[in-house]
């Protein structure tokens, strides 16, 4: 699952934030896959990425900080598309979206 507020190279479906796996493809020539241990270090993790020309990552939902992590680059990186991986509940699924 992949989401964004960044302008995609095609037109969605109206009030559609998810992305294919074409579109990531599209927006950045890797996809980064981490593990945020504290909160606090999602913002800058995000910014230093779009600095390298990435504007993709998965947040893995393996740690109590993820789902804030999520909300943290969606905040203030809205234009990296963020996906939510290792989800282990339904739970899991419900939070991240």
């Amino acid at each position: 699952m992949l989401a964004t507020a960044a302008p995609l190279p095609h037109n969605p479906p109206m009030g559609s934030t998810m992305l294919t796996a074409g579109d990531v493809l599209t927006l950045s020539p890797a996809l980064p896959v981490v593990t945020i241990d504290d909160a606090k270090d999602a913002a800058p993790l995000a910014r230093a990425l779009l600095a390298g020309g990435l504007k993709a990552i998965e947040v893995t939902l393996r740690t109590d900080a993820a789902i804030d992590a999520i909300r943290i680059i969606r905040h203030d990186a809205p234009q990296i598309a963020i996906g939510a991986g290792t989800e282990l509940t339904s739970g899991h699924l419900k939070r991240a979206v």
